[in-house]
């Protein structure tokens, strides 16, 4: 499968007729909302002959109660586990029900492995580092939480645990690494795997309450798969830059592959996108896009698209009606593909997608064409 340009002077058509292929497939494959705007820079996925012999990877992805149907039924293919995002562990152990029934059935409609995901999240929607220091620390509490996970997955019959904690205190470092192996050793007897999601560290002595208790080391020798968190380098409150570039990425990489089996690790996989404003200034938020709502706005804008080579990432800039310049990173095929060649290339398990609320064919299309996705059910 190639990836073609879009250069000044170029259609659809054109393209489809110099490739000999048409404007439907092009439309489809690249998701294009509107085929008579194409814009310089854009990235084309050209259709190819299928590889018949390609390695085998794991991709787990994590969706909310709110995914649409026609969404998981598009992607269900795609996906060894699924991540129902999320159940909050509550400072007594026990956790917050959501809505998740359908997401299961679609899950094993699928041959999609369902994981029960619990989180620190607190009441008002945030990572609460004061919660995670009660269910790691308070012996009766975390009892109860055990019970509450084994309880909920025999209910609704989830095939393993997924373990996100997020801003965990530095001094719960131990605490933490201690609960991955309890749950281990708790679930591994029921046949249920468990997985841990961890923040991008570039070494182990990384500072940073989202960094220091993620003890890389430990999560590699109880979790079954560990999954890390390669995104939001560029995020809502930060300054304008790419969300997963791959330099960085090769960084936590280096570090991970060496205290942890690369066989264990899934690659996390940013499925969003960033507009700014400019200037930006600290504490303003940039506004949420899918991918294809970004090529979108960049076509409704003639925006040329840029690519940087350092990060592997494309962006734009735009004027809003108000007068406002804006700069908007995304993910577009050359970035996707640079991403799941790292998978190989490190001898990854395979990738995590946040999220697949928001359907982008570039990816499904590229992932298909280089990997074979492992069905474990």
């Amino acid at each position: 499968m190639q990836i073609y340009i879009v250069k000044a002077g170029d259609s659809l058509y054109a393209v489809a007729r110099r490739f000999g292929t048409t404007v439907d497939a092009l439309v489809r494959l690249n998701q294009i909302a509107d085929p008579s705007r194409l814009v310089i820079g854009q990235s084309l996925l050209i259709p190819g002959p299928s590889v018949d012999v390609r390695e085998q990877i794991e991709v787990n992805a994590y969706v909310y109660p709110t995914v649409r149907d026609s969404v998981l039924t598009e992607t269900m293919p795609y996906f060894t586990t699924l991540c129902p995002f999320s159940h909050a562990a509550t400072k007594e152990g026990e956790l917050r029900p959501i809505e998740d029934e359908r997401l299961i059935r679609a899950a094993y409609a699928g041959q999609t492995a369902p994981l029960l995901t619990v989180t620190n999240l607190g009441e008002s929607g945030g990572f609460s580092s004061d919660l995670a220091h009660v269910l790691l620390t308070d012996e009766g509490v975390q009892a109860r939480l055990f019970e509450s996970i084994v309880s909920l997955i025999r209910e609704k019959d989830y095939y393993g645990l997924n373990i996100n904690f997020e801003y965990i205190y530095p001094f719960d470092r131990d605490s933490y690494s201690q609960f991955v192996a309890k749950a281990a050793e708790r679930l591994h007897p029921l046949g249920c795997p468990v997985s841990t999601a961890i923040a991008p560290k570039e070494s182990a002595n990384q500072q940073g309450l989202l960094y220091t208790a993620h003890d890389y080391e430990a999560h590699g020798r109880y979790a079954d798969r560990v999954i890390l968190m390669t995104y939001e380098w560029g995020y809502t409150y930060g300054a304008p830059q790419a969300i997963s570039p791959v330099d960085r990425i090769r960084r936590v990489l280096d570090y991970a592959v060496t205290v942890m089996p690369a066989g264990k690790i899934l690659l996390g996989f940013s499925n969003y996108a960033y507009d700014w404003t400019l200037p930006w200034k600290q504490g303003t938020a940039a506004r949420y896009l899918s991918n294809a709502g970004a090529q979108e706005l960049a076509a409704s804008r003639w925006a040329e698209i840029r690519y940087d080579e350092r990060a592997e990432a494309p962006y734009f800039r735009y004027t809003d009606t108000a007068g406002r310049t804006h700069v908007v990173w995304f993910e577009d095929a050359r970035s996707i593909r640079a991403r799941l060649r790292l998978v190989g290339e490190y001898g990854l398990a395979g990738i995590s997608i946040w999220t697949a609320d928001r359907l982008w064919q570039p990816l499904y299309a590229l992932l298909e064409s280089m990997y074979s996705v492992e069905k474990i059910l």
